[in-house]
């Protein structure tokens, strides 16, 4: 099976910040792979550098064997519409309609009739079960109807590639299985990739074919959801089972809380 994306020896940095240290991952045609790690592991990075916002430091980031650092204005966009993206919290137009929500990248990016792009917009919020919420504001609906809403509009030109950043986040614990498997349906459903970034164990490997774990910018750990939960790794123990000891430190590294008083460090 090939790759839609492939990811390799990728540096990323800001200054003397290192973000992103030697990264190699793949992401077969038709699956869905999480990407999984602690807050600032550098996983919505990922995302950023796969989209072209930002470009790698060194190595090379390709989707669909286009090499994403060496694209220009003009191929980024043309690229971009063969990806979908998910943004955290949804992220909806507040002055559009559910309808024109879902609407908008079809008029921005298509040359499709009023009445094509009326069928195409009913048929996307049919799949996410609110058809019949079209005529309503994003501020008439739940968090977790919106979160649907923007599943709908990031799927709305069937992309190859489908981005999800944090769409659990928020959510409770109906919304968030609902929006999990809708995310597994319409991959299988469309052929698409999807690239899964959360924190959500549970949900994630409920519906991921494969997952990568993140730490400090590396990749630590990788493996099927399966592999995962077996591991004796100590950060994807200390992760998965939510422990409060491992490897991942609660305090950001610097000095101690007795150095900056001024105090004896205890013996």
């Amino acid at each position: 099976m090939s790759n839609l994306v492939e990811i390799r020896d990728v540096e990323f940095g800001y200054a003397e910040r290192s973000i992103l240290s030697g990264l190699q991952m793949d992401f077969p045609r038709g699956k869905v792979i999480a990407v999984m790690g602690g807050s600032g592991s550098g996983k919505t990075t990922i995302l950023r550098l796969i989209g072209g916002q930002i470009r790698a430091r060194s190595g090379s980031v390709k989707v669909d064997g286009q090499s994403v650092n060496d694209l220009n204005k003009a191929g980024l966009f043309s690229l971009r519409r063969k990806m979908g993206m998910l943004f955290q919290h949804g992220a909806l137009f507040t002055d559009l309609s559910v309808f024109d929500n879902v609407a908008f990248p079809m008029r921005e990016h298509t040359d499709f009739s009023e009445s094509v792009i009326r069928d195409l917009v009913l048929l996307k919020l049919h799949a996410v079960g609110l058809r019949n919420a079209a005529h309503l504001m994003p501020s008439e609906i739940s968090g977790g109807m919106a979160r649907r809403v923007a599943l709908a509009r990031a799927v709305a030109l069937d992309p190859q590639l489908i981005m999800y950043d944090e769409p659990f986040a928020g959510l409770d614990p109906i919304s968030m299985g609902v929006t999990a498997n809708l995310i597994r349906q319409l991959n299988d459903a469309l052929g698409s990739t999807s690239v899964l970034v959360s924190h959500d164990v549970h949900e994630s490997f409920a519906i991921a074919d494969y997952v990568y774990f993140l730490s400090q910018g590396k990749i630590v750990a990788h493996g099927t959801p399966e592999q995962m939960m077996a591991s004796d790794d100590p950060y994807v123990r200390q992760f998965v089972h939510a422990e409060p000891d491992g490897p991942v430190p609660f305090h950001y590294p610097g000095s101690s809380l007795a150095q900056d008083l001024g105090l004896k460090e205890p013996a």
